[in-house]
């Protein structure tokens, strides 16, 4: 039986110029959906894993446009729940060289954001499932979310099932004291923490120090102590964080560490050439439950989670649509980027 892993979160109409052209240049747009938990929903039905998805989206061409993209990649939407007036979108400016990407976000009132905590039945959705994942930002969208997060949070763990969180914060959605406190009231109910320095920073002011993400230098004893605290203060058995350097737009270097029973895994670095790396976080956090569910021991879980979200950064739009056969290949160390016949 395949296993089911539940995502709660948006998902949104993505809007972007084409190629490289900034906003101010484009007469037309590109559409594609996405969303953070969405994106890692697909990514796990890639991997042959029944990907139940959770949402709410109006009834309209829209809603019912975002409903089918997760279809088409074989995601579980029969649990999505209809109603509101509109969907969310966001727009995205692809970077070069020096000059960085830009994300305009158009979501306020969206049908999720206006849902209530009476619109899940999370006895239904949790049957059969094997893990929760969510992200912070379903709950940064304010209204009833954070309670609907935390109600589900609660009936996962009394369902036995393993939870997981990637902190994702968003300045434009919620203030750092805001995100501080509901976080913490979710934290103590997730499993696996997923973040990068930025975020366990931005939401409970622990810091990777010696660390210039800017400048490419990262620090890996600093990761540690801040995995370390993460879990110490919390109670998570895991904790991953990406570990990016930022050489340019173009040009990242991108490897991961997971902590688990007091020991650090980093994964091999990659030099990356980007195509487009909105959704990398999510392809990360996404192979790494497949690899946690499959028992991938720590070096290998690590090492395919970074060796997905790296193949990510080469597909345009967010879902990461890779096989689990290529990102074992790459994790392997085939990264000559030959053609295959």
């Amino acid at each position: 039986m395949k296993k089911t892993v539940v995502s709660l979160g948006e998902i949104m109409m993505r809007l972007n110029p084409k190629g490289f052209q900034r906003f101010i240049q484009a007469d037309e747009m590109e559409i594609s959906y996405a969303g953070g938990e969405a994106n890692v929903a697909v990514s796990l039905a890639n991997y042959g894993y029944n990907a139940r998805y959770i949402t709410k989206l109006p009834v309209n061409d829209l809603g019912q446009s975002a409903l089918n993209a997760l279809r088409h990649f074989g995601v579980d939407t029969s649990y999505i729940v209809r109603g509101g007036e509109r969907l969310g979108l966001y727009f995205v400016e692809k970077g070069a060289s020096q000059r960085a990407s830009k994300v305009i976000y158009d979501r306020k009132d969206s049908a999720i954001a206006l849902a209530s905590a009476s619109d899940f039945d999370w006895d239904r959705i949790f049957e059969g499932a094997s893990w929760f994942h969510f992200t912070g930002i379903t709950p940064a969208l304010g209204g009833d979310m954070p309670a609907v997060c935390l109600v589900a949070c609660k009936k996962a763990k009394e369902k036995g099932l393993t939870v997981s969180c990637d902190l994702n914060y968003r300045k434009k959605l919620w203030t750092r004291d805001e995100a501080k406190k509901v976080m913490s009231s979710l934290m103590p109910y997730v499993d696996l923490c997923i973040a990068n320095e930025e975020d366990a920073s931005d939401v409970f002011g622990i810091r990777a120090e010696n660390t210039d993400i800017d400048g490419g230098k990262l620090d890996k004893k600093a990761y540690v102590s801040v995995a370390k605290q993460i879990c110490d203060q919390f109670g998570c058995k895991r904790t991953a964080i990406t570990l990016r350097g930022s050489l340019s737009a173009s040009v990242n270097e991108w490897g991961g560490m997971l902590y688990e029973s007091g020991e650090a895994f980093f994964s091999k670095n990659y030099t990356i050439q980007i195509v487009d790396r909105v959704g990398g976080g999510d392809s990360f956090g996404a192979a790494l439950i497949y690899a946690l569910l499959e028992n991938y021991a720590g070096q290998e879980a690590i090492e395919f989670a970074v060796a997905a979200s790296a193949l990510k950064h080469t597909i345009e739009q967010d879902f990461n649509l890779v096989s689990v056969d290529e990102v074992k290949a790459l994790a392997a160390g085939n990264a000559s980027g030959r053609v295959q016949r």
